[in-house]
């Protein structure tokens, strides 16, 4: 049955789309620099860290977003007439973070800011998801998709642009390139408060005249009210409980796959440089900037189960095969394929939960779906204490068990009909 719009939903809903998938962009820009950005840092000599050490840092970072995420969804719902500032300060917030990050001088230094580093970006998606939901009730699933296609783009994008900046030179058969910046890890994170403040201004001026759709939550009690009923439902229990096993083998790989790229292979690593780890990186991205339209159509189309049980077999095999691929053609398939469903499917799951939630609560339920990946938070160091014990490429068999052990439990997941 088709959904009836009204006018005042139509209204401004094209441009608040390209502004609040343009900041999506930004962010995952950002985003997606920070494993590789980290993994310069792990290998940095003046720091010495472990692998353990190394999935502290992450798991700080994780936390942080994942608690963060909880107050993010109160502040969707209650303000969401505000959510132009709210993207604002996210992206600004951001910026600040990376800038005391690329200061620091200390292990305790570095996590304490991780914890800050964790706040501004977990900020962004109950706010612009609930807007995009309320503006596109009649297409839910892709306008969040298109939302996800942003930061697939600019997932791909920050790798690379890392790579381009921390390297002298690129030799190729190709193209030869000379007298690149060679910055330091730590000098691109201080740099990048400028281009964070700049982006958020523009989101914020792009989004600050499109009329909202007001939503009934007023305070606080009635936003734990709204938490507590939607705890109540099985069905969204269930995909609470997945998206977190989800998050648990997700945020691993996250950060271990750029380590395992660039470190030296007497450390289990393949030893690349920075430039070439990126383009692998982006690899991982290229094909979910179109998939995550088509899968987000498909599901809107079908049903959201029928897209996400077979991508999430995949990509649970994906996440086990990197354990045995060896450098070149194998690897290169390997991250291809993975970077096809591995940020993709996140949209669809928060679009099967406005499913259950019969479009009710919008920021609660993104603030629900994206808080269930605190469960995540110590993954990346149990991943450490993998990898110091066994090697690197253990970390990449733990996470495909885990997804595989998520993807059981979604298979006996019942969720409502889309007719």
């Amino acid at each position: 049955m088709d959904t009836i719009v009204s006018e005042e939903q139509k209204l401004g809903r094209n441009r608040l789309a390209f502004a609040v998938t343009l900041g999506h962009t930004v962010k995952h820009v950002f985003m997606s620099s920070l494993p590789l950005l980290l993994s310069m840092l792990k290998v940095d000599p003046r720091f010495n860290l472990n692998a353990t050490q190394y999935g502290v840092i992450a798991a700080a970072d994780k936390g942080a977003a994942g608690a963060t995420t909880m107050v993010a969804g109160y502040l969707g719902e209650r303000f969401a007439h505000k959510s132009s500032e709210l993207l604002f300060l996210s992206l600004s917030l951001m910026g600040v973070a990376y800038f005391f990050l690329g200061n620091a001088s200390s292990f305790l230094w570095i996590v304490f800011i991780m914890l800050l580093a964790g706040i501004g970006p977990a900020l962004y998606h109950p706010p612009a998801i609930a807007s995009l939901s309320r503006k596109f009730p009649d297409r839910r699933g892709f306008a969040i998709s298109l939302h996800g296609t942003g930061g697939a783009i600019g997932g791909m994008l920050g790798p690379v642009i890392i790579g381009f900046l921390t390297i002298e030179s690129f030799d190729s058969n190709i193209i030869s390139i000379g007298n690149l910046l060679n910055l330091s890890w730590d000098q691109i994170l201080r740099i990048s408060i400028i281009p964070a403040v700049i982006f958020a201004v523009l989101v914020y001026s792009l989004m600050k005249n499109v009329p909202v759709i007001q939503t009934q939550t007023a305070s606080v009690r009635d936003y734990f009210g709204d938490l507590g009923g939607l705890l109540k439902d099985r069905q969204m229990l269930g995909l609470i409980s997945v998206t977190g096993l989800r998050s648990f083998a997700q945020s691993s790989i996250m950060y271990f796959l750029p380590l395992y790229l660039i470190s030296d292979p007497l450390d289990g690593g393949l030893g690349k440089d920075t430039l070439i780890a990126g383009i692998f990186l982006s690899g991982a991205q290229v094909v979910g900037v179109f998939t995550q339209p088509i899968l987000g159509w498909a599901s809107d189309k079908y049903s959201r189960k029928q897209v996400l049980l077979p991508s999430m077999a995949i990509l649970s095999v994906c996440f086990f095969t990197l354990t045995y691929a060896s450098d070149g053609y194998q690897l290169i398939l390997n991250i291809i394929v993975m970077g096809a469903f591995i940020y993709s499917l996140h949209a669809i799951f928060i679009a099967a939960a406005m499913d259950v939630a019969k479009g009710q609560s919008q920021s609660t339920v993104v603030s629900l779906i994206y808080g269930a990946t605190f469960v995540g938070t110590f993954s990346p160091i149990f991943a450490g204490i993998i990898v110091d014990e066994f090697g690197l490429k253990y970390a990449f068999s733990y996470c495909g068990t885990i997804a595989l052990i998520s993807t059981a439990i979604f298979g006996f997941l019942k969720l409502p009909s889309r007719d």
